[in-house]
């Protein structure tokens, strides 16, 4: 089968998914809906990704490293570099539970936005104060309650793979809620859905968790250390996983 083909065949799979998944997240969600945060909801759209992952031949994923041993009773909040739209596929094979943080945009798409709202995700929009202070308690409210909050400190996608800098709202959240940051760096994802492209790429994939970074003791004049620090692992993690994929 060829490259175009097997785009085409991807596109209506991840349909077929989205479209068999709603009614599911739908009724999880309207069974837990006294939990204090939602999260299984968010549970079953993280399977629905990598069940519409697992049936397409264009993508290949590998998870490295291991999570922190209390991720399951203990909140962090986890930042990740952003290369793709495929970002979230690849970020939905991380072995916990968290809310994720994305764009309005998304939330107001037919299909797309109807399971992230379901699900229970965290809309941004960009540039809107109220948006960020809206966002930002809803952050705190969900590590509260014990459950991680996934972000992407440089705010959008890189359009070449490159990391952008780092925004200080990630580390900001992560100081005032008292809980670690735990970075993750992917690589290869560029490629299975490059920015500004409608078409589906064949591509290796990787993430590797990192070592979470603690928060104890720091205040808001540790906001520029805790963001530079993160990044600069991150930064190097890419790199190794670039130079191991060469």
């Amino acid at each position: 089968m060829n490259r175009a083909l097997l785009g085409a065949y991807t596109y209506a799979e991840f349909g077929i998914c989205l479209g068999a998944w709603l009614p599911v997240i739908a009724a999880v969600r309207l069974a837990h809906r006294r939990d204090d945060v939602p999260r299984h909801a968010g549970r079953e759209l993280r399977r629905m990704a990598r069940v519409a992952k697992r049936l397409t031949p264009l993508w290949h994923f590998d998870v490295q490293g291991q999570p922190p041993a209390d991720i399951e009773h203990r909140a962090y909040v986890v930042v990740s570099n952003h290369e793709s739209n495929a970002d979230p596929f690849l970020l939905s094979w991380l072995p916990w539970d968290m809310r994720w943080v994305a764009k309005q945009e998304l939330f107001d798409t037919p299909f797309a936005g109807w399971a992230v709202n379901l699900a229970g995700d965290i809309p941004l929009r960009r540039g809107a104060a109220d948006s960020v202070r809206t966002m930002l308690a809803e952050c705190r409210r969900t590590l509260a309650a014990g459950l991680s909050v996934m972000m992407f400190p440089e705010g959008t996608r890189s359009k070449d793979g490159n990391l952008l800098p780092f925004k200080d709202g990630a580390f900001e959240l992560a100081i005032d809620a008292g809980v670690p940051v735990l970075p993750v760096a992917l690589t290869g994802t560029h490629s299975c859905m490059p920015k500004g492209s409608r078409w589906l790429g064949e591509a290796n994939a990787v993430v590797r968790i990192l070592e979470p970074i603690s928060t104890d003791g720091m205040t808001h004049a540790d906001v520029a250390t805790l963001r530079d620090t993160t990044r600069e692992r991150i930064a190097e993690a890419v790199a190794e996983l670039r130079r191991r994929r060469s």
